[in-house]
């Protein structure tokens, strides 16, 4: 196999999907067929369409046990670089935990890049927030003044975003080896992991993309243009449509780390000290800023865990299938971040 093609995402193409049949208009809502036997609890979901921009069709997967009193709501955001995957990507025992303690669980897809720009993306954000608010407590019952934004990776960066892009503010964030800021040398110079790996040529790269208009995608073979930006020093040129090294002023505005003021919401950051695709000084670097601003946090740092320690503990490229939870310091990661969101939320 070549090199190449275990750059971020190889390991994730073991993860299970969901089944879902949309209906054609309106709120599309059908059932979520989810085998939950390896997550010993029986969950269910809805897909909903949440928003339609022109013949893009972006979902929501919600996810609840049974009952009908009114519970707090995580929207959830998938990473992968802003590129590639989509909303089931979510681990079926992570959802058992967050499920588990009393949480609506709402998985969302967003629009990709570079077919989309990183404005339409936070915009795909800013509405998917709304549309909770707006719609959940009716739809599944949700209080819409208490929710709390989960992402790994560019889902990290996403909830970070989420921070001061969206009103009301949220109750809390967790980022998982997310990244406050787009413009540093880690995103525009060519990248020394990846170019370790093998080289992907311009034309190879560019003709997994640019068809049409995504809001998800399986890892493969997108992923292979998330490395050749890496190598290359492309990525925030691809995905925000601006280069740092001539316009970076205008990048500004997509970095949470430069926005943070004393109302930004309680954050939780996770991140693995040997993260090879996202430098954990990221992490390091926005509990600093959070810390000046004294807005209520904690920085967990995995000592020598790597980018996905919640997926594969034991490094990637794996191997093996995902560990479920199965890792001791994971799960008490886990356990940290249902005590923080009960915290902030009051579960």
């Amino acid at each position: 196999m070549r090199t190449k093609h275990l750059a971020i995402g190889l390991w994730l193409t073991r993860l299970a999907c969901l089944s879902v049949a949309l209906g054609a208009s309106g709120l599309a809502e059908s059932l979520i067929t989810v085998d939950a036997r390896a997550a010993e609890v029986e969950f269910s979901g809805k897909a909903y369409t949440y928003k339609t921009v022109t013949d893009c069709t972006i979902q929501a997967d919600v996810y609840r046990l049974p009952g009908d009193e009114v519970r707090p709501v995580i929207l959830w955001i998938h990473g992968g670089a802003l590129i590639f995957s989509e909303r089931s990507s979510v681990r079926q025992h992570q959802l058992q935990r967050y499920l588990e303690a009393g949480y609506v669980v709402v998985s969302i897809d967003y629009r990709l890049a570079p077919e989309a720009k990183l404005p339409q993306i936070i915009e795909d954000l800013q509405d998917a927030y709304h549309w909770v608010r707006a719609k959940g407590p009716s739809l599944f019952r949700v209080d819409p003044d208490r929710v709390a934004v989960i992402g790994n990776s560019a889902g990290g960066y996403l909830t970070l975003m989420a921070g001061f892009c969206v009103k009301p503010r949220p109750k809390a964030l967790v980022s998982f080896y997310g990244y406050g800021d787009i413009t540093g040398k880690w995103t525009s110079r060519p990248d020394p992991h990846y170019l370790n790996l093998d080289r992907v040529e311009k034309e190879e790269a560019y003709k997994v993309v640019g068809e049409k208009v995504l809001s998800g995608s399986s890892i493969f073979p997108r992923v292979i243009f998330y490395n050749y930006c890496r190598q290359k020093g492309l990525w925030p040129k691809e995905v925000a449509g601006l280069d740092p090294a001539t316009k970076p002023e205008k990048l500004e505005r997509y970095c949470p780390v430069r926005w943070v003021t004393p109302e930004y919401p309680p954050t939780l950051l996770l991140h693995g000290d040997k993260d090879q695709d996202v430098p954990v000084e990221e992490s390091v670097r926005m509990a600093a800023v959070l810390n000046r601003h004294r807005v209520p946090h904690q920085l967990i740092i995995m000592r020598n865990y790597n980018h996905l320690f919640d997926v594969f503990p034991a490094g990637w490229p794996s191997k093996g299938p995902p560990s479920e939870l199965k890792d001791p310091k994971v799960i008490e990661a886990f356990d940290s971040v249902l005590r923080f969101l009960k915290t902030q939320i009051g579960r």
